[in-house]
Formats: structure tokens, sequence, C-alpha cells
């Protein structure tokens, strides 16, 4: 069913085909598209509706994409099925995350392997029992990026939830039992960073048989906080842009070659 008022656009994006490029970075922030896409080469606008900013441009010749999500899986998820529609293929989630491990720090960059589903998207694509895991190409992208840019970086595990404060505020919930002891429990496996979108990319993704994988500024770091250790509040999500950037960078070239 059709509820665009034309036809030829996705009914929440407002983007057609033929309007975005294969690769999307996907920033959660609408403000941060046009920051983004003043990487690309004759970026223009392309749609602004509800939190879905596009614009559209090139890496080294080939046509790329810029869209914001919004905050939370929800909105995300929208978003990666529409522009499925419109031709895209591969996706980077560009973001902020709180730290969760005592070694990483504000303004860091993590990169995901895979992400705790503890959210509900993602629940109404597959089972709990599957895994959110980002793609390994895209992961590996990323990762050199990361390394080339020389970054203090970290690769592995987050942990999405769908709200903000049930992390920061957990005592004051009435299900704090559950929130208090799962956030050892993570901590207690490794998972390096907190953030609200990558479960439900990547297991959208993994239905919708494309890529994705996500990268993050760590703002801050609240076990750092607690420990009395040095926690400074980090906004400037640049470097992780610049990663992102050059990781679609290399998939270009790689799929080039293939």
């Amino acid at each position: 069913m059709k509820y665009s008022e034309d036809p030829n656009k996705q009914y929440h994006i407002q983007v057609g085909k033929g309007d975005v490029g294969r690769y999307v970075i996907m920033p959660g922030d609408p403000k941060r598209c046009e920051k983004i896409a003043k990487y690309f080469d004759n970026a223009q606008l392309v749609a602004d509706s509800r939190e879905y900013v596009t614009y559209t441009g090139y890496l080294d010749g080939v046509k790329v994409s810029v869209t914001s999500t919004g905050i939370g899986g929800p909105s995300a998820s929208i978003a990666m099925e529409e522009l499925v529609n419109c031709g895209a293929d591969t996706f980077v989630r560009i973001g902020t995350c709180g730290g969760m491990q005592l070694e990483v720090k504000s303004g860091d960059v993590v990169v995901a392997t895979g992400a705790i589903r503890m959210e509900g998207t993602s629940k109404e694509y597959a089972p709990i029992e599957f895994p959110a895991v980002a793609d390994l190409d895209v992961t590996n992208a990323l990762r050199e990026a990361a390394r080339e840019k020389g970054c203090a970086h970290h690769v592995g595990v987050v942990q999405c939830k769908d709200a903000f404060y049930g992390q920061h505020c957990p005592e004051r919930m009435p299900v704090s039992y559950e929130l208090l002891a799962k956030w050892e429990a993570w901590k207690r496996m490794g998972c390096l960073a907190s953030e609200m979108e990558s479960a439900a990319l990547f297991i959208a993704a993994s239905h919708l048989k494309v890529r994705c994988g996500s990268c993050f500024l760590v703002v801050a770091n609240q076990e750092r906080e607690k420990e009395g250790l040095d926690n400074p509040v980090v906004h400037d999500t640049d470097l992780a842009i610049q990663v992102a950037v050059e990781g679609i960078r290399k998939l270009i070239k790689e799929d080039q070659k293939a």
C-alpha cells in the first residue's frame, strides 16, 4: 500500500529511486547530515521530512548519500527499509555512544562487531536468539579507516536500549532490578559501549540481505565517572565521521575490484 502523496517517493523519508547511492551513512541527528555531506563532492539536499534529512553526492566518482534516522530503532529501521526500496545496499551508522569499559575513553571511536538486543524493534524482525551482527566487510573497512586516522579506537560488541534514562537513571525505574543486573552482566562480558540504533539496523539488514556496520564517538563513560577517573564530555563527532567516510571509500574500492 502506498501512503505517500507522491507515489514515486517513500512515505517517511520522501526519497525515490535514483535519489540515493547504494552507499549510505546514517547519523541519528538530522543536523549532522550537512556536516557529513561536506565530505562529498557535489552534495545536494534531496529530502527533508520528519527526522529524515537526505543529501546525495559523490565519493571517488561514486554516488553516495547520508540520511538521518532520528533516535532509536523504530525510526532507524524505517529509514533502512525505505532506502533499500530506493536502491541502497550498504549502510554505515555513525553516532555517539557512552563507554562501558574503563579503557573506552571520551573522544575514542568504537566500531561495533555486534549489538546486544536490549530494545524492541529487532524483536519484530527476528526471534531474540538470532544475533545482531555487523557485516564483516563494513566492519573491517571501518576498523582499517580508524587505524589509518591514527585515532584511539575499540572494536567489539555494543549494547542497544530504547530508554536513554533507563541507562543513566536506572535506580529510579520500577524495573531497576533488571536494568542494574543486566548492565553489570554486559560489562562483565566485555561490552564496549551503549547506544540505541545498531541492534535494530543489524537485524533489519540481515533480513533485507544488505550490509551494515557502525562506528561511534564516545561522548563520555559513566563507569570511569564512578571510579573517579578522568571523564570529560566530548561532542565533536568529526573524527568518527571521517572514519565512516573513509570506510565507505574503502568499500567502494573493494567493490570495484570485485
